[in-house]
C-alpha cells in the first residue's frame, strides 16, 4: 500500500499512474497510516518536489513556463509526473519501455512537441526527458511519419462518422466495454430504430454546419450481431442521410460466430470493402477460456468466406498475453495469421481492466510474465513486417502487461484513416449509439471537446433528445 499526499489534487490520478508503472495495481490512497511507502508531492509554481518516506529520497523537477493557461497546466502535470517517476525509479530501479509516459497517445504527444518546438526537440524530449527506450522511440517516429500524409490531407471542415453497436454474442473474460449480450427478443431491432433516428439527426446537423465526411466506422461490441435485414436497414438509413459511396468505410465483423454470407453480401452491396475478422488467438483452448463461441477452424472458414465475397482489405486482431498462453502459443497464432495474409494486423497487449471478469478472478487465470508478453509483441511486429506491413497507428491503455502498447500494421495504401484520425484526435467525430463518443476537434488537435453518450442502452434512449441538443451546441460554429 502507498500513501500519496499532495497539494496538487487536480493531478492526483496522473501521479498515481506513475507509481503503478513500478508497483502494478497496488492500492494508492491519500490517507494510509500503515503504508510502507509515503510520497509527499508539492507543487510550488516553478517546481515540483517529491519526497519518499521513510526512505528519505527526494527529487525536484522544474516546471517549464507555459504559453497560456492550458499550457501552464500541461507543464505542471508533466513536472509532477516526472518527479514521481524519478522517485519511483530511484526506489525500484527497473526499466520501463515507455519511460515516464502513461498517456494513451504517445504519437500525438511527439507530433505536438515537434509542431511547437521542432523534430529534434521532440526526439530529445522522448529520449532525455521522458526516458523512452530507443526501440519505442523508433516506433513512435516511424508511425508519425506514416501518418503524416493522412494528417496533412485533412480539410478545415472534415468530420468522420462512427456507429456503435453495444451488443455481443458473449462477453469476453477481459472485456470492460459497455457491451451487452443480446438475449431479449426484439432488443436489436429496437436499438436499430433509435440508432437510425440518431443518424438522421446527426447527418442533418453536420450538413447545416458545412462539414464534409472523411471516413465511416461501424464498431462495437459486434456490429454483425445484427441480422442481415437489420444491417441493411441501418446502412440504408446511413446512406440516405450521409451518402456513404466512395468513402473509406470500415466494419468490425469481429466475431466469426456472427458472420454469414448473407451479411457479407449486405456489406458489399453498400460499398464496404474494409472489415475486421478478429480471432484474438488461434488456440481453441484459449478461445474457450476467454468466453468465445468459435474455434480456430471457424476463423479460417470465415476469412475464406470474406475473400470469396470480394473483401480485399481485411484486418485481424490478436492479443498478446492472454491467460494460459506462452510464446509458443502466440507463435502458432502468428503462423496461422501469416497463412491468411490479411492486409492489416493489429497486435494488442492484454490490459487488465477493473470492470472485467478477469480482474475479479485473476487467481484463476495464470498470465504470462511481462518478459514473455514483450517477446510476443516483438514477434507480432516481425510477423507483420514479413507480411509487407508497416506500423501506422498505436495507442496504450492502463494496466497493460509489461507496460507495452497496441499497434496497428498495414500494407502500404491500406491504412485505416479513421484509426489515425480517432487516435491522434485530428478530426471531429460524429458518433451514433449508446456508449459512443462524439468529439469536436478545433484545428488539428489544438483543442478537443468530448460528448459521451450513456453506456446503458435504456438510458441512452431516454436521453437522445438532450444529446442531440448537446451535439447542436458542439457543432454550432
Amino acid at each position: 500500500m502507498v500513501q500519496l499526499i499532495t497539494n496538487a489534487k487536480g493531478f492526483y490520478n496522473d501521479m498515481t499512474e506513475e507509481v503503478r508503472l513500478f508497483l502494478g495495481q497496488t492500492a494508492i490512497l491519500p490517507y494510509a497510516p500503515e503504508a510502507e511507502l509515503r510520497l509527499f508531492v508539492i507543487l510550488l509554481g516553478d517546481e515540483a518536489k517529491c519526497l519518499a518516506m521513510p526512505q528519505h529520497v527526494e527529487r525536484i523537477v522544474p516546471v517549464q513556463p507555459g504559453a497560456d493557461v492550458l499550457d501552464v497546466k500541461r507543464q505542471q502535470k508533466r513536472a509532477l509526473k516526472l518527479c514521481v517517476y524519478q522517485i519511483m525509479q530511484a526506489l525500484y530501479p527497473v526499466a520501463t519501455p515507455w519511460g515516464s509516459l502513461t498517456g494513451i497517445r504517445p504519437t500525438k504527444l511527439f507530433r505536438e512537441i515537434a509542431g511547437r518546438q521542432g523534430m529534434e526537440e521532440a526526439k530529445r524530449s522522448f529520449r532525455e526527458l521522458f526516458t523512452v527506450s530507443p526501440q519505442k522511440q523508433a516506433l513512435v517516429e516511424e508511425i508519425t511519419e506514416a501518418q503524416r500524409p493522412h494528417i496533412e490531407s485533412i480539410a478545415s471542415r472534415s468530420a468522420s462518422v462512427y456507429l456503435h453497436i453495444p451488443f455481443c454474442r458473449s462477453r469476453c473474460l477481459y472485456c470492460s466495454f459497455g457491451a451487452e449480450v443480446a438475449k431479449r427478443e426484439g432488443v436489436l431491432s429496437e436499438y436499430a430504430d433509435h440508432l437510425i433516428l440518431d443518424i438522421r439527426q446527426g447527418a442533418e446537423l453536420l450538413k447545416k454546419a458545412g462539414y464534409s465526411i472523411r471516413t465511416f466506422y461501424f464498431g462495437g461490441g459486434t456490429p454483425t450481431v445484427l441480422s442481415a435485414a437489420e444491417l441493411n436497414r441501418v446502412l440504408t438509413a446511413l446512406d440516405e442521410a450521409y451518402g456513404i459511396g466512395g468513402r473509406e468505410f470500415t466494419v468490425e465483423a469481429g466475431r466469426p460466430d456472427t458472420i454469414t454470407r448473407e451479411k457479407l453480401r449486405v456489406l458489399k452491396a453498400h460499398g464496404i470493402s474494409r472489415i475486421s475478422i478478429n480471432p484474438q488467438t488461434m488456440n481453441d483452448r484459449t478461445l474457450q477460456a476467454i468466453g468465445r463461441f468459435h474455434t480456430a477452424a471457424d476463423i479460417a472458414a470465415c476469412f475464406e468466406l470474406a475473400r470469396q465475397e470480394g473483401f480485399d482489405c481485411i484486418n485481424m486482431d490478436l492479443i498478446a498475453g492472454l491467460p494460459g498462453e506462452d510464446v509458443g502459443d502466440f507463435a502458432r497464432t502468428l503462423a496461422a495469421i501469416q497463412a491468411f495474409a490479411p492486409e492489416n494486423l493489429t497486435v494488442h497487449t492484454l490490459a487488465i481492466k477493473h470492470s472485467s471478469r478477469l480482474k475479479a478472478r485473476l487467481e484463476e487465470y495464470p498470465l504470462p510474465k511481462g518478459e514473455a508478453v514483450e517477446e510476443m509483441v516483438r514477434m507480432g511486429a516481425e510477423a507483420a513486417r514479413q507480411l509487407g506491413m508497416k506500423p501506422y497507428y498505436m495507442y496504450r491503455q492502463k494496466y497493460m502487461q509489461g507496460n507495452l502498447e497496441n499497434v496497428g500494421y498495414a500494407k502500404p495504401g491500406t491504412e485505416c484513416v479513421y484509426n489515425i484520425d480517432m487516435m491522434e484526435e485530428t478530426v471531429s467525430i460524429m458518433a451514433h449509439g449508446a456508449g459512443s463518443m462524439t468529439k469536436r476537434v478545433y484545428g488539428v488537435s489544438e483543442r478537443v471537446e468530448r460528448l459521451p453518450s450513456p453506456k446503458d442502452v435504456p438510458t441512452w434512449y431516454k436521453k437522445q433528445d438532450r444529446l442531440f441538443s448537446e451535439k447542436k451546441r458542439l457543432f454550432s460554429d
